[in-house]
């Protein structure tokens, strides 16, 4: 068995917290059951209260650098042309792993910028298997350019590919296209080489370091033969049972390869599920149980999603997690799980929540956490109230669209403040009897702002402000 325990990093992609059922809102009470994910928090800490940032983007820069995404410039999508990549010079969750000298390996979506080096064998891991840039909506691609008589070289351009890199800072290859057929594999190819991989670094007795970008469930979701009917709401439901399937498969493995133990095993969403579809196979999508919002916004729905985590013997088996736990907080947390150092020439915006985990204290270490999207601050999170400096609405249209792309309006002069608590849908600003809130919201704000001082941020990005 290895001295230090080796950690696999599942990230399910736009998964809602009304989607698993072990929330007592989503699985078999939606149509489609997720035994295995149920299985898995049962096993390990379920976090009521996991919060990550408003976009796939925006959640992995702040899960791997352990900062909220503006200080890395990644706050908003990463698209095609953009200019928003991760920077060479970033200290990632894979840097903590190597320093410790972990063999580390990236599979599937990474969505950190299209530059050779912002892959992720230039950022930590040795290996990156069943890679993409960008987002599997872009598996869409090639039908609606196609329909629109886009110019032919755009529409080479545009293919997605599935890549390979094999060494650490070598750029990697292209296998084949990530088209509407892949879509339907991708996830199951992934999870059976991984499942090896486990094995194979189990035997060797050396730690290891495995995260995995799933592609289920962001849109489209066209699952595979296996699961094709699967559920009783259509694909959004077989592709939710799919994922929960690949889930269980690695839990199994990990067990069946006697490493259990020392194992740590964490399952979360980069973010809040999409709740609205253009695509008629997907008219029943994700669900963010009972708050408002979606994916792309700064509502409660779109940043808490599904979060969990099982390391048998160490952190308590059976607990719900009521306390708040961000997406960064994962960084400072592994990084003491495994004995190292983080660098102290940059801002950590995470928090250890060790003690919170193993029970030591009852309280989480976090009680404050900021939302941006784009160059905008948006959200304030203060204990159980959300300040919103801006409001969020819904497209025109049919169908009628929010998130990502919906619209943000301006208040008068205050921000408005919700009681997350006794107000879940946030129908009541309750702002006017409760200026209170005042005090740790601008000092809350004020700690971050003060922090730029030493660590000024990149320039933001907007694609609508040039």
């Amino acid at each position: 068995m290895a001295s230090k325990p080796n950690v696999v990093f599942l990230m399910s992609d736009n998964l809602g917290y009304g989607d698993v059922g072990c929330y007592g809102i989503g699985g078999e009470l939606r149509g489609m059951p997720t035994p295995n994910m149920n299985q898995l928090a049962g096993e390990g800490v379920l976090f009521n209260q996991f919060l990550v940032e408003a976009a796939c983007t925006p959640s992995r820069a702040a899960c791997l650098t352990g900062k909220y995404s503006i200080r890395v410039g990644l706050s908003l999508l990463c698209v095609p042309g953009g200019p928003n990549v991760l920077a060479e010079d970033e200290f990632t969750l894979a840097d903590v792993f190597k320093s410790q000298d972990y063999d580390t390996i990236y599979y599937g979506k990474w969505h950190l910028g299209p530059q050779t080096t912002a892959e992720p064998q230039f950022h930590g891991f040795d290996e990156w298997r069943f890679g993409f840039y960008g987002s599997s909506d872009g598996t869409l691609n090639g039908d609606n350019m196609s329909r629109y008589h886009a110019p032919t070289a755009l529409q080479q351009a545009s293919k997605i590919m599935v890549r390979t890199a094999k060494e650490p800072n070598e750029p990697s290859e292209e296998q084949f296209p990530y088209d509407i057929e892949y879509r339907r594999k991708i996830d199951n190819e992934m999870t059976t080489d991984a499942l090896q991989y486990i094995h194979d670094k189990a035997e060797a007795g050396k730690p290891f370091f495995l995260m995995m970008g799933i592609t289920r469930p962001h849109f489209p979701n066209y699952p595979s033969d296996e699961f094709s009917g699967k559920s009783r709401i259509g694909n959004y439901g077989d592709c939710i049972m799919e994922l929960d399937h690949n889930v269980g498969r690695i839990n199994q493995a990990i067990k069946d390869a006697g490493i259990e133990e020392n194992t740590i095993l964490v399952f979360i969403s980069d973010n809040g599920p999409t709740t609205t579809s253009t695509i008629p196979e997907e008219i029943n999508m994700g669900s963010a149980g009972q708050f408002r919002g979606e994916l792309g916004d700064a509502t409660e729905g779109s940043i808490r999603t599904v979060g969990m985590v099982k390391w048998p013997g160490q952190f308590e088996a059976g607990k719900v997690a009521y306390g708040m736990v961000s997406i960064m907080d994962f960084l400072p947390t592994l990084a003491r799980a495994i004995g190292a150092d983080l660098p102290t020439d940059k801002p950590i915006d995470g928090v250890d929540q060790t003690d919170y985990l193993t029970g030591k204290q009852s309280n989480a270490s976090r009680e404050n956490l900021l939302t941006f999207i784009g160059e905008r601050m948006v959200a304030v999170r203060w204990q159980q109230w959300r300040i919103y400096l801006f409001n969020t609405f819904r497209t025109d249209g049919n169908p009628s669209v929010g998130g990502y792309l919906g619209y943000m309006n301006e208040t008068n002069s205050l921000p408005m403040a919700f009681n997350i608590e006794g107000d879940v849908r946030e129908q009541r600003n309750v702002i006017a009897e409760n200026s209170w809130l005042m005090t740790p919201y601008l000092q809350t704000i004020g700690a971050y702002r003060a922090s730029l001082e030493a660590h000024p941020n990149p320039p933001p990005v907007s694609l609508t402000r040039f």
